[in-house]
Order: structure tokens, then C-alpha cells, then sequence
């Protein structure tokens, strides 16, 4: 942050209200993708899916627990991890205060993962949440939602994500350092950590069905993140870059800070 221009008040005022205008215009924007979203074609979803919630076995239907809408964070955590990603666990973070609002406001909120309940349970209780969270390990919800991969999609270098075909990425030898200690944060190597990937869905329930209405991946997500949007609002904003000596430096699950 150091060499940031300095000014008078008028001018740092002539130049926040060019920013005013700007704002404005990115919320009549906003508002406008609200109302694509809004009217994308609900799609039918006839094929079965079972979950494993703290009630026990429950379909798609059920999570709704007598809402109309319903919004699921694809959140990652396979079968294989030891602990969920740090990056949906900042986003995570946010989840209990807005659960609440959603509720009565029509629309249930639930994590969605791969790996057993009972992982998620232990993870649930080490964070200190209280929002439903699912695990899908028992179909291919996660799979057909593009979230997760298949040991074969991994080998044949290509997958989808983001509705469109992506590769499969390894860092060079000579740079796998940073990543293979973000992947390390959950208990597993890269290849594993990356065959689950973030994003959202909704669904609403009408007369009985249930139908997918829409889902957004990658930075899609960047909405969500509470944490990102007072980032954005700071002098060095996100500041993500990592130091050589601290590869996980920008953020850590809320119980791995130290003292503050």
C-alpha cells in the first residue's frame, strides 16, 4: 500500500463521486442478471437422488423441509478429505446468520458434499455451525452437477465445469509447492483435492416436482463470499498474494489463525 497517491479532500471527493457513478451503474446491472436468473427455463429433475442428513436418509424433495426453494453450495469435501476445503469454509463462515433469513423468507440452505456424514458431522462440530449440511456420497448427485470427478475423467485429461470442457491442470514440478500445501490443509495431495470443484444450485418445488432453476461455479461464486465483499471495500483490497515463506498466508480456516 505504500506510494498510494495522496489528495485534498475535493479531489478525493470529485474522484469518489466518478466512482458513484460507476457504482450505481454495476447495481442497475446487478439488478438486471437478478432478472436473467430469474427467468432462466426450470428444468425437470426426474432422476432420484438420495442424501444422508442428521434425519437420516432424505431425497431431494426433503431438503426443502416444506419451503418452496431450495439453494445448495456445492462445498468441497470428498470422500477422501480429512478436512474441508479452506476456501468453502470461509465461505461457510457466512452461512449460519443467513440460514435463518432464508428460511423465512421461503428458501432452505444446505451444504452439499461428498464425503460420509459422519465426516461432515466432525467438521460441522469443529467449525461451529448449525446449517444443514448433506452428504451426497450415496449417488451422483455431485456428478451430475459437475463438481466432481471421476477417476476416469482425471485420467482422460478433460472434464466439464462451468458449462463448458476444461482440462485437467497439474502445477510444474518446480512449482507444485504452494499447492500441494493447500491441498495438504484437508488431508490429501493435489489430484484428490481437485476432483471436487465449488458452486451453487437452485432448485424450486412446485406442485410436487422439483426442478433445477439455475447454478453458477468458479467466480460465479465470488458473490457469496461475505469475507471478499469487505475485502473489496478495504485500501489493499483482497490482497491475495502469497508470501514465499507462508504459501497459505491470504486466509485459514477461523480456528488456524493465531492470535489477533
Amino acid at each position: 500500500m505504500s506510494g498510494h497517491r495522496t489528495g485534498t479532500r475535493e479531489e478525493w471527493l470529485h474522484a469518489r463521486l466518478e466512482l458513484l457513478r460507476a457504482e450505481k451503474e454495476h447495481t442497475r446491472r446487478g439488478d438486471e442478471l437478478t432478472k436473467m436468473r430469474q427467468e432462466l427455463p426450470w428444468v425437470r429433475m426426474d432422476k432420484e437422488y438420495r442424501f444422508d442428513t442428521e434425519s437420516g436418509e432424505a431425497s431431494l424433495a426433503d431438503l426443502f423441509r416444506g419451503r418452496s426453494q431450495l439453494l445448495v453450495y456445492h462445498f468441497m469435501f470428498g470422500p477422501e478429505y480429512e478436512a474441508g476445503c479452506p476456501a468453502c469454509s470461509a465461505i461457510a463462515d457466512g452461512f449460519n446468520g443467513v440460514a435463518v433469513h432464508l428460511a423465512n423468507h421461503d428458501v432452505m440452505l444446505w451444504a452439499v458434499s461428498r464425503a460420509p456424514f459422519e465426516k461432515l458431522e466432525a467438521y460441522k462440530k469443529r467449525m461451529g455451525w448449525t446449517f444443514p449440511w448433506a452428504s451426497s456420497f450415496r449417488s451422483d448427485f455431485n456428478y451430475d452437477f459437475d463438481v466432481s470427478l471421476t477417476e476416469a475423467q482425471e485420467a482422460s485429461g478433460t472434464y466439464e465445469y462451468n458449462f463448458r470442457e476444461e482440462s485437467v491442470w497439474s502445477p510444474p514440478e518446480d512449482e507444485r509447492g504452494p499447492f500441494d500445501a493447500w491441498a495438504g490443509t484437508t488431508g490429501t495431495g493435489w489430484a484428490t483435492y481437485t476432483r471436487q470443484r465449488p458452486g451453487m444450485s437452485a432448485f424450486v418445488l412446485q406442485d410436487g416436482v422439483v426442478y433445477h432453476t439455475y447454478s453458477a461455479y468458479a467466480r460465479g461464486l465470488d458473490g457469496l463470499w461475505g469475507m471478499y465483499q469487505w475485502l473489496d471495500r478495504a485500501p489493499s483490497g483482497r490482497n491475495e498474494a502469497r508470501q514465499p515463506d507462508d504459501p497459505l498466508n491470504f486466509f485459514r480456516r477461523h480456528d488456524e489463525y493465531g492470535p489477533s
